[in-house]
């Protein structure tokens, strides 16, 4: 309970595309808090099966992989995100790929997996304070959050966010691709039997479909504010 009172949590959970990942980060830096990128925890299983030749359905494989993962997240600057590390690699860029995230969901399915994640997930509640960001940090790592925030848009708006980041980064893709992705993803995240993407039952649920990433910015500090976080 003390380290709850000295490490308050806001927990900002949603499907892929949502603008969970900005708003986390922009909201970690606002507070000077730490920031647990939950999602990159999956991809990096994900990777680190594909490196080591661990089938995707091995779930055994991949419970040992989640426990043991040389994992490093390094902040060289607070306007982007954390460099990340995997056993002495840098893998940033390589998690943020449609395949990367398809792995992520698959293995987050499997109960060994998350298992093997959750204790390292808490140990990120650290003073002054942590900002997760993730599918269920709110409803199932961290329930005593002092603010959950479900952030969401829909399908059609977060696969085309997506395309322009991947245009802007020289990438050739596909909308119609990446919106079926998506949408294969939140059924799949939605309808799994472990801890499925729905929002807390406390959770204030933001639609970002029709919002800048500042309106949604400022609505969160907003709800921060009225209880008693700043």
């Amino acid at each position: 309970m003390a380290q709850e009172q000295h490490a308050p949590v806001i927990t900002i959970d949603g499907p892929g595309g949502s603008g969970k990942g900005t708003i986390s980060q922009m909201v970690a830096n606002h507070f000077q808090w730490k920031l647990l990128d939950s999602g990159a925890l999956y991809r990096l299983v994900g990777l680190a099966a594909r490196n080591h030749g661990v089938a995707l359905d091995n779930e055994v494989g991949l419970g040992v992989l989640a426990q043991h993962m040389d994992v490093q997240f390094i902040a060289t600057d607070p306007d982007t995100p954390a460099d990340v590390i995997l056993e002495g690699d840098k893998v940033t860029r390589e998690i943020r790929t449609e395949e990367a995230g398809a792995a992520a969901s698959a293995v987050a399915a499997l109960p060994s997996v998350r298992e093997g994640l959750f204790k390292r997930q808490q140990d990120f509640q650290e003073p002054p304070g942590l900002v997760a960001d993730g599918r269920d940090m709110g409803t199932v790592v961290f329930p005593n959050a002092e603010l959950k925030i479900y952030l969401t848009a829909s399908a059609e708006e977060r696969a085309n966010r997506r395309y322009k980041q991947l245009q802007a980064k020289g990438m050739d893709v596909s909308l119609p691709d990446l919106l079926k992705g998506i949408q294969e993803r939140d059924h799949q995240d939605m309808n799994r039997a472990i801890a499925p993407l729905k929002p807390a039952d406390d959770a204030i649920v933001i639609d970002s479909s029709e919002m800048s990433i500042q309106q949604v910015f400022d609505k969160v500090i907003e709800e921060a504010a009225q209880r008693g976080i700043s």
